[in-house]
């Protein structure tokens, strides 16, 4: 639930150990990028052991999951509630509900729009940045839910974000209609991944951190062509 959910592995082992040590039991787990795989041993019957292998469905970030089960864990620490409680409110947490996804790309493109402001756009710069992140959001989500290989869905998300931007910098319509291009694409920046990976390799967590950096590097390659095949074919040129 918490790698899924964006968390880097110490933070995972703290909830897990936090968790071990009020019930009994030493926790050992290997992580990967695809799979968690946890032992679990009785402190006073060694014998009784128990190793299970879960896999990652899919890698996300949702802040609030990661929030409220760390705070679940520290309560249960501090016994404040019981493990049956802890096991039934982590339970809810699984379904606990998601914004809208009209309200997430309405933001997202509020959020690119005042980027391009920021970068010295005008107003119609960033009404495009908007306008752009927001169907870009629109056909990266839309590829995902039909099952496309996620790298594809970023490649065409980029492709169609650059394409609607570009149309400010064909007609000049802005001040500064570069900065539209620029800022519109930055909601498929993978800052998550990318941080995760230095805070692993960091930690210590080699294989898990060299394989987040590799996914957030091919996520930055996968906006790097869906722009260029945009402005190739458009016209566009920034060499």
């Amino acid at each position: 639930l918490l790698f899924e959910s964006g968390a880097h592995c110490e933070r995972i082992n703290r909830n897990i150990q936090r968790i071990a040590q009020k019930t009994g039991y030493d926790v050992d787990l290997l992580i990967s990028f695809t799979a968690i795989s946890i032992s679990v041993v009785d402190k006073e019957n060694s014998l009784n052991t128990i190793t299970a292998n879960r896999k990652i469905k899919h890698h996300s970030t949702h802040y609030g999951m990661l929030t409220n089960t760390s705070l679940l864990t520290w309560d249960f620490f501090d016994e404040k509630i019981n493990l049956n409680q802890l096991e039934s409110q982590i339970e809810d947490l699984q379904s606990m509900p998601r914004y809208s996804v009209w309200i997430v790309r309405l933001f997202i493109g509020i959020a690119c729009g005042c980027l391009c402001l920021l970068a010295g756009g005008d107003l119609i710069d960033g009404t495009f940045a908007l306008v752009a992140s927001f169907f870009g959001l629109w056909a990266r989500q839309a590829m995902v839910a039909k099952n496309f290989n996620l790298m594809v869905a970023v490649a065409c998300s980029a492709f169609a974000t650059t394409t609607i931007s570009s149309i400010n910098v064909l007609y000049e319509l802005g001040k500064f209609p570069e900065s539209s291009v620029a800022t519109a694409v930055l909601f498929l920046i993978p800052g998550v991944p990318l941080i995760n990976s230095i805070i692993d390799l960091l930690e210590g967590y080699i294989p898990t951190g060299l394989a987040r950096g590799a996914f957030g590097g091919f996520i930055l390659l996968s906006i790097a062509i869906g722009m260029f095949l945009s402005m190739t074919l458009i016209g566009l040129n920034y060499y």
